[in-house]
């Protein structure tokens, strides 16, 4: 399996990088019921992976924030939002141009693994049609990683299973594969897919 495309970004550079601390997530505009749902997903995919989650995080409280909205507009009322998310008033003008319905930004400790990421998740028609457990999963799964602009685009993460979404076994073997422990928790090497894939 070739897994480099997974993580190379537009440029054409590879760029790889995980969770270096645990998650701690937090979820804004979802009823109790559907909290549950998404953090269970989040759990579902952190112990897949490996790794840990945290009650808090000693430096910023939360360090995974989603949020789910009916307008993109919605997120310049939410207070200091910008300063968490830099060039966020640009991104939502190109976001709303491309009528987008997701979109993830991360940010990175010193070692250049990942430190926090939002995921903010419109609403509209097509959202409001999935379950919120095929919902929830789908946005856990791309925010364990930091994955390349292009490693979804011919085939979704998820697929059915008796009538029930589940994560591709490619997919899980990756991301268990990028979370072992010999493995680094940064790479901008496309070498390191082939550790990747031998691993899997």
């Amino acid at each position: 399996m070739t897994t480099d495309r997974f993580f190379t970004r537009a440029d054409g550079h590879y760029h790889f990088a995980r969770w270096g601390r645990p998650i701690v997530p937090i979820v804004f505009g979802v009823d109790d019921a559907t909290l549950g749902v998404v953090k269970g997903a989040i759990e579902a995919v952190v112990a897949l992976a490996g790794h840990k989650m945290a009650e808090t995080d000693p430096e910023q409280g939360a360090n995974l924030f989603v949020f789910f909205f009916r307008d993109w507009d919605e997120l310049l009322a939410v207070p200091d939002l910008d300063r968490l998310v830099g060039g966020l008033a640009p991104a939502l003008d190109r976001l709303k141009a491309q009528q987008a319905n997701q979109y993830r930004a991360f940010r990175f400790d010193a070692d250049g693994s990942i430190r926090a990421a939002f995921v903010f998740v419109r609403m509209d028609e097509a959202m409001r049609a999935m379950p919120a457990t095929d919902l929830a999963l789908l946005q856990a799964v791309q925010v364990i990683v930091l994955w390349g602009d292009a490693a979804f685009r011919d085939t979704p993460p998820l697929a059915m299973a008796n009538g029930v979404a589940v994560l591709r076994p490619e997919v899980a073997a990756l991301i268990r594969a990028a979370y072992d422990p010999v493995m680094p928790a940064v790479a901008r090497d496309a070498s390191h897919a082939l550790r990747l894939a031998a691993r899997m």
